[in-house]
C-alpha cells in the first residue's frame, strides 16, 4: 500500500501507520507443520432442546502460514465428515446417511480464513467455511496459547470456538430433535517451521 500526502517545506512526510510492520502474530514466519496427536475437532448441539451431544471428528488436515503481517498470514483447515465420532457406532452409521449428513454428498468441511486481526493472546478470524457445495462465512474467537518445546522442536498451541447455524449449510434434518445451532471448538498445534527438515 502506498501513502501519498502534500507535505510543504517545513513539514516532515507522513509515515506508515506503525502498525503496518507489527508481525502477523507474536511467531517467526514461515509455514507452520500441523500436529494431529496434539489437535481435536469438537462440537456440541443440542438434542430435544434439553441436553447436550458432544462429539468430534478424528480426521483433519490444518495449515498455519505465518507471515510479515497480518495480511500475509492464513489458515486453512479440511476436515473428514466421515470421521464423525459421538460415542455411539449405530448414531454415528445414522448420521453418515443420505438421510442426515449425507457424507457420500457431502465429504468434505472446510475453512479457509479471510482475516485475521487481534493481539497477545487474543485473536479474531474471519473466514469462509465450506460444507458440500455450500459456503458461508463465519468467525471464530482465537486464543493463543503461546509457545512450548518439546526436543529441539517448538510448538504453538492455539484454541478456537465459534457457531453454526446448520440450516445455513441445507442440514435441516431432524428439525425439534437436534438444535439449529452447532458450537465448534478447536484445540491446534502446530510445530515451526523447518522441524524435522534435515
Amino acid at each position: 500500500m502506498t501513502f501519498e500526502t502534500e507535505t510543504s517545506a517545513a513539514a516532515p512526510a507522513v509515515a506508515p501507520p506503525a502498525s503496518a510492520a507489527v508481525p502477523a502474530l507474536p511467531l517467526p514466519a514461515g509455514r507452520w507443520v500441523h500436529d494431529p496427536l496434539h489437535s481435536a475437532v469438537n462440537f456440541t448441539i443440542r438434542h430435544l432442546g434439553i441436553s447436550k451431544v458432544r462429539g468430534r471428528f478424528t480426521e483433519f488436515e490444518a495449515e498455519l502460514v505465518v507471515g510479515e503481517t497480518l495480511a500475509d498470514t492464513a489458515v486453512n483447515a479440511t476436515i473428514a465428515l466421515a470421521s464423525i465420532d459421538t460415542g455411539n457406532t449405530d448414531r454415528d452409521a445414522h448420521v453418515r446417511a443420505s438421510d442426515l449428513l449425507d457424507v457420500e454428498r457431502r465429504p468434505t468441511m472446510a475453512f479457509r480464513s479471510r482475516r485475521i486481526t487481534g493481539a497477545g493472546a487474543e485473536w479474531t478470524m474471519t473466514g469462509d467455511l465450506t460444507i458440500g457445495d455450500v459456503t458461508r462465512p463465519v468467525t471464530l474467537a482465537v486464543e493463543f496459547g503461546g509457545l512450548g518445546a518439546f526436543g529441539d522442536v517448538r510448538h504453538a498451541g492455539f484454541e478456537a470456538t465459534g457457531e453454526i447455524r446448520r440450516s445455513e449449510y441445507g442440514l435441516t434434518f431432524a428439525p425439534g430433535m437436534l438444535g439449529e445451532v452447532v458450537k465448534i471448538q478447536l484445540d491446534l498445534q502446530f510445530s515451526e517451521p523447518g522441524a524435522g527438515e534435515a
